[in-house]
């Protein structure tokens, strides 16, 4: 004999096609938007890390050319000045031609 679905039936057959919906639409929100989402994020992070380390190293590298290039400052020289004459002597300049 022929079955016919009865109202309570159709409702479990809504259902399934309701739940299989709702998990089709969670996988592909999943898979195409979350996922891509995360993976994107921490690439770009690792990115930013690894110039940040890079442009740390290169500071560094150059302070250090500094340092080495660097002349120890001179130390002022210390000139032994004649002895003033007492007030009582005087010196004769000539007048050159």
């Amino acid at each position: 004999m022929l079955q016919y679905f009865t109202f309570t039936d159709t409702m479990s057959f809504g259902r399934y096609i309701l739940l299989f919906a709702a998990l089709y639409v969670g996988y592909k929100l999943i898979f195409s938007l979350i996922l891509p989402v995360l993976r994107t994020t921490r690439q770009v992070r690792r990115q930013f890390r690894q110039m940040n380390e890079q442009m740390q190293q290169q500071a560094n590298a150059a302070q250090n050319i500094r340092e080495d290039a660097r002349v120890p400052p001179k130390q002022p020289k210390q000139t032994t000045r004649a002895p003033k004459p007492e007030a009582g002597d005087y010196i004769d300049f000539e007048e050159v031609k």
